[in-house]
């Protein structure tokens, strides 16, 4: 588990379920929202969506792999 102070580089999505992905410009590289649940993962990604789009850093933890997006705090 990791745990990132960082702005929001890049978002992207597809339409299949549970498929959007963030790119963290520090440590750099992108992470998978974690798919959980439908509303969490629809959540976490519009809290992704605002920080990018207002420019504002957001904590972000990462699982144990540091490969997919589990909590975030604008």
């Amino acid at each position: 588990m990791a745990a990132y102070n960082t702005t929001i580089g890049r978002i992207y999505s597809t339409p299949h379920s549970k498929n959007a992905w963030a790119w963290l410009n520090t440590p750099g590289g992108w992470r998978q929202v974690n798919g959980t649940s439908t509303d969490g993962h629809t959540n976490t990604h519009l809290v992704l969506t605002a920080a990018r789009d207002s420019g504002k850093s957001v904590s972000v933890t990462t699982d144990a792999a540091d490969s997919k997006i589990i909590a975030v705090y604008l």
